[in-house]
């Protein structure tokens, strides 16, 4: 089985038999989708949550906004229909504690609400997710049959 590292702000798809891995996602958010019926499964980890507000907006997975279009139009090229395509996504934490109320410091929390609205305009359905808390995570998306491994430090593993 090949395996395939996604880094910070980077979208991978791939197709059977591919192990796709993702690091350190902290307030970032792992995107996994998975198509079973073509075995394609795409991995994002996305940073921000809108393209829109920034000027340096070039690197497409950076934003979920992007990614999603992006990793969507990638898996179709794959063979992945998008009308079989299954979510599930981690991270979206809380690294560090602020005593503002300022929105700009909630990057996790945006992350996640802009990744769900995402998923349901593009009528995809999120089928698991392991979101918030205050500790990172490591992802791997099997796209053999669509498993989701999350691995914590002091959390312990878990299969979605």
């Amino acid at each position: 089985m090949t395996k395939i590292i996604v880094g910070m702000a980077d979208l991978k798809v791939e197709r059977a038999p591919a192990m796709l891995t993702t690091l350190g996602l902290g307030s970032c958010v792992g995107i996994a989708l998975y198509d079973p019926a073509s075995k394609v499964a795409g991995l994002a980890h996305i940073m921000l949550p809108d393209s829109t507000k920034m000027q340096n907006n070039q690197n497409l997975a950076k934003f979920a906004d992007t990614a999603m279009v992006k990793m969507i139009q990638d898996m179709a090229a794959k063979g992945a229909n998008k009308t079989r395509l299954r979510a599930k996504i981690a991270g979206g934490a809380q690294m560090f504690a602020f005593n503002s109320k300022n929105d700009d410091m909630r990057i996790g929390d945006r992350n996640v609400e802009a990744t769900l609205r995402l998923l349901k305009q593009y009528s995809i359905p999120l089928v698991a997710y392991e979101v918030g808390a205050n500790y990172g995570r490591t992802v791997e998306l099997y796209a053999d049959d669509g498993r989701f491994l999350i691995k914590t430090i002091g959390h312990g593993n878990r299969e979605l």
